[in-house]
């Protein structure tokens, strides 16, 4: 799907605002069917997840189902789908970030891998970086296989403390590919503003 320019709101070459080195894509509205049926899926269990959570550290409950978190998003003024094609090839690389388009931001998203390591591409792990207080970040690196989805925390995660939980910031990107094309699927739950 990559290559057609109907199905996407609009494209980003990483490259001209220092986000790393590739090109990524934004579904448009109304979203493909199966990118639309994943994110439908998926998102109750990651909302039942996402509310142990929010009970954990303190914070908002979330909607049960992706049509109560749109209207959220609709009321912020939030409007803009955010599922996205990421598209590295040698050289490329994502810097370490975090998805956040506006006020109402989902905890958890989801990126399935649509190339097969070694034989599509070389490199091109998927990073994590926990931000811990008061001590050295720890890196986490993932190699999904082709249909692969690796589920993550957007900005922070709780970490069982001495006093209960303890908020841990997230971020993550991607290693610099060294041979071949990879391609992922990132599925992120609310909109963009």
């Amino acid at each position: 799907m990559f290559g057609r320019d109907d199905l996407f709101r609009s494209t980003v070459v990483m490259s001209r605002h220092a986000f790393g080195e590739g090109t990524y894509r934004y579904f448009r509205d109304p979203l493909v069917p199966i990118v639309q049926g994943l994110r439908e899926r998926l998102y109750p269990p990651l909302a039942r997840l996402a509310n142990r959570w929010a009970a954990r550290l303190g914070e908002r409950a979330w909607p049960e189902d992706l049509d109560g978190l749109l209207a959220e998003c609709a009321e912020a003024g939030q409007h803009r789908p955010t599922p996205l094609l990421l598209r590295y090839g040698p050289g490329g690389h994502n810097c370490l970030h975090q998805d956040v388009y506006g006020e109402v931001t989902f905890p958890i998203q989801v990126a399935v891998m649509l190339s097969t390591p070694d034989a599509d591409f070389t490199g091109g792990e998927s990073v994590f970086v926990e931000q811990r207080p008061r001590a050295q970040s720890r890196p986490i690196v993932a190699r999904p296989t082709l249909g692969q989805g690796v589920v993550f925390p957007v900005r922070h995660r709780p970490v069982p403390s001495a006093r209960g939980y303890k908020r841990v910031a997230m971020r993550h990107g991607v290693s610099t590919v060294t041979g071949g094309e990879r391609h992922v699927l990132g599925v992120i739950f609310h909109n963009a503003t």
